[in-house]
């Protein structure tokens, strides 16, 4: 007895990972059918644009206190900061150079990026996942409607097209930061502070910068509506749709991060 026990907890054992490496194969298969689906009907008529009109305003408007006082920090805290490390070598006149740089090919957008994963990810997992566990999505797809393209769709359409405005916004607001603590140390002035931020930009930095803010915008949706209009569990599948929708952006920003910054560096 002792000998068949042991034998069945060992065939458990290995039916464990197989079974693990089976899910995640069949989670990939469905995110990416759910994304094949997104690009089939996002584009084709009817388009519900009075809906992505409302979402684009709960994404970017309702973000925009938020993301003002995030960016006005940004710049702020990393302009004091670098100015001791320039201040060694007598550099502080670079330091408009370099805070513009940082800014723009990283900051920006990936600070909006991951404020917005945290705000609208979770918004929209919640939102979905409580639509799902409450049986309102069944009963519009009773009722003949066509609750992922008015759901899922617009969604990800208002994130896609938001996230790279509310980057540049946010660029801009951090610059400002920055200048408001060059002008008190060095009492630089407004316009030799622009000429000196935009003087090293080029024009891969800003198409790097919307690039990222696209694809970032794309991931937050997708990932939020995809946790959302799966769950499952009850309540219980709400909380975990948010805190997945959170999670999962926020690693693959990381991720599309690195390869957009690998991408870009050829360029340069």
């Amino acid at each position: 007895m002792d000998t068949e026990n042991s034998t069945a907890l060992q065939l458990k054992k290995k039916v464990k990972p197989r079974k693990r490496i089976i899910n995640f194969f069949l989670s990939l298969y469905d995110i990416n059918k759910f994304i094949i689906r997104f690009f089939k009907e996002a584009f084709v008529p009817p388009f519900e644009f009075k809906e992505i009109v409302r979402q684009c305003y709960e994404v970017g408007v309702r973000s925009f206190t938020l993301i003002s006082l995030t960016g006005f920090i940004v710049g702020l805290i990393f302009t004091k900061q670098s100015r001791p490390s320039l201040g060694q070598f007598g550099a502080t006149s670079w330091l408009p150079s370099l805070v513009s740089i940082a800014i723009m090919r990283a900051l920006a957008p990936l600070v909006t990026a991951l404020i917005a994963a945290g705000k609208v990810g979770s918004s929209i997992g919640a939102e979905l996942g409580s639509m799902r566990v409450t049986e309102q999505i069944d009963a519009m797809e009773v009722s003949g409607t066509k609750p992922f393209k008015f759901l899922v769709c617009t969604r990800v359409l208002a994130t896609t097209l938001t996230i790279p405005i509310l980057a540049t916004y946010t660029a801009l607001i951090a610059i400002l930061g920055g200048y408001v603590n060059v002008a008190t140390n060095e009492g630089t002035s407004y316009s030799t502070y622009m000429q000196q931020v935009f003087d090293p930009l080029t024009f891969v930095d800003f198409t790097a910068s919307l690039i990222k803010s696209i694809v970032f915008g794309f991931t937050i949706g997708i990932v939020g509506c995809y946790q959302g209009y799966n769950s499952t569990k009850g309540t219980e599948g709400v909380g975990k749709a948010a805190n997945g929708a959170v999670v999962t952006a926020m690693f693959l920003i990381f991720i599309e991060e690195i390869v957009i910054v690998q991408i870009s560096s050829w360029f340069r």
